[in-house]
């Protein structure tokens, strides 16, 4: 990030890419502070076992705008400015919501479950989040998105609910950076694709996926940070790839 100090909030931090991230952060010593947010306790034990000083933790369910002011209320008395924002929430299954392979399996209450958790959370982050990114130094806001919801690389189909959420979550972050730019300069805004990442989400999916591109949590993070780390605000609105290379729309 190139700076002195860095003051960084982790969203979805209780596994996966977000702990991933929580316990990069606390390995650099240009970290100040680290908040991270868990939906439940029982899914953030290693979350919450972190000893580190620097670490904060708070509860934060993304799909709850009450929550999500009261997290960033707690924030701002503690510190006056974020420098690095990751959104890591995301839903691909659970229980009996799972990706679709036709129209047959279309459901109205899963569709509206992917976008309340992989779309309005992260725009309602970006509505209350403004004030602690309001500052003179560089800043990212990155939300962890997926290849898949690319409109112009959609050629397989299938996945109705996850692909258009994560469509939808590119167009409002798009957006929300023309806002940031007018008013936050030097705030960059992306959605980011972290590959297939070993994890809980794409457990059930791996069976295809060739050894080479299944990435370890540690490698992701660290491919995502160095996208982040190159990052201008030129590239604010943009959404790349684990390997810096933008992808289309």
């Amino acid at each position: 990030m190139a700076l002195a100090v860095i003051h960084a909030l982790i969203v979805g931090a209780s596994q996966g890419i977000g702990l991933g991230f929580v316990q990069y952060l606390l390995q650099q010593q240009t970290t100040a502070q680290v908040y991270a947010t868990y939906r439940s306790p029982s899914s953030a034990e290693h979350l919450l076992a972190i000893a580190d000083d620097r670490l904060t933790c708070l509860p934060v369910d993304l799909t709850d705008e009450i929550q999500i002011e009261e997290a960033i209320a707690h924030i701002s008395r503690t510190t006056p400015s974020l420098h690095l924002v990751v959104n890591c929430v995301g839903l691909l299954h659970d229980g009996d919501l799972q990706p679709e392979k036709s129209l047959r399996q279309i459901n109205c209450e899963h569709l509206l479950r992917y976008f309340e958790v992989n779309s309005i959370g992260a725009i309602l982050l970006a509505k209350h989040l403004l004030p602690l990114l309001s500052h003179g130094d560089r800043s990212v806001f990155a939300t962890i998105s997926a290849k898949v919801g690319s409109i112009g690389d959609n050629y397989s189909g299938g996945w109705y609910g996850y692909r258009a959420s994560k469509a939808a979550l590119n167009m409002f972050m798009h957006t929300a950076a023309i806002e940031y730019q007018r008013k936050r300069a030097k705030t960059i805004l992306v959605t980011l694709h972290p590959g297939t990442t070993d994890t809980r989400l794409s457990k059930p999916f791996q069976r295809s996926v060739p050894p080479e591109k299944l990435f370890s949590c540690d490698r992701t993070v660290q491919q995502l940070m160095d996208v982040i780390d190159n990052l201008d605000t030129v590239n604010s609105g943009g959404f790349f790839s684990w390997d810096g290379s933008p992808l289309p729309w």
